[in-house]
């Protein structure tokens, strides 16, 4: 079993909900071998330096994200998208300890089958920011502005995606509008969405 990290030490102790849960999933995933650290304000274990998987204490549900999880088989079936825009991560949720006690050996498992491709060095396939459908708004905005589609172009691709997904995310044409209109100027800095 791997070391114990004291932050993650001092999160457990303060936890109100799920400690039980992560104390369970944090004895599994250093029997694996896993090094314990702390990101993010949530206990993270990697291998060789590249994360594996991370705990998440939410509100409804006490859950696992296996970071790269879009390269594990999923032979159960039982991993899920965090969102519909995930592309590398995969969730597995709990909402008891007898839940996690039932799939320790498939978590086992799973995280086995993490560390091999780490060390085989595959990486998740990413969409092109081309893959991604331009909301019809931007278009017209970047097309009107000169300045503005320069500005975009010169955004990183992530930066370009997080733009993406939150314009075309408001179901209506005008909230669309209103968004491209409040996301110009941090767009014309330079600057991603959550850029302060």
């Amino acid at each position: 079993m791997n070391k114990m990290n004291a932050k993650v030490d001092g999160y457990l102790r303060k936890a109100k909900k799920w400690r039980l849960e992560m104390e369970k999933l944090r004895a599994i995933f250093l029997d694996r071998g896993l090094n314990e650290e702390f990101k993010w304000g949530k206990p993270c274990y990697s291998f060789q330096e590249s994360n594996i998987v991370i705990i998440l204490a939410l509100k409804e549900t006490c859950s696992v994200l296996f970071c790269k999880g879009a390269l594990l088989k999923d032979a159960k079936g039982i991993l899920i998208k965090p969102d519909e825009n995930t592309q590398a991560a995969r969730q597995l949720r709990f909402t008891d300890i007898s839940e996690i006690v039932k799939l320790e050996p498939v978590l086992k498992s799973y995280i086995d089958e993490a560390i091999t491709a780490e060390k085989a060095g595959l990486k998740v396939e990413f969409k092109k920011i081309t893959e991604h459908k331009i909301p019809a708004e931007l278009q017209k905005k970047l097309d009107q502005m000169p300045r503005l589609k320069i500005a975009f172009a010169a955004l990183t691709p992530g930066r370009q995606r997080a733009y993406f997904i939150y314009i075309s995310s408001a179901k209506q044409s005008k909230t669309r509008e209103s968004r491209v209109e409040k996301c110009a100027p941090q767009i014309l800095k330079g600057k991603g969405l959550a850029d302060s």
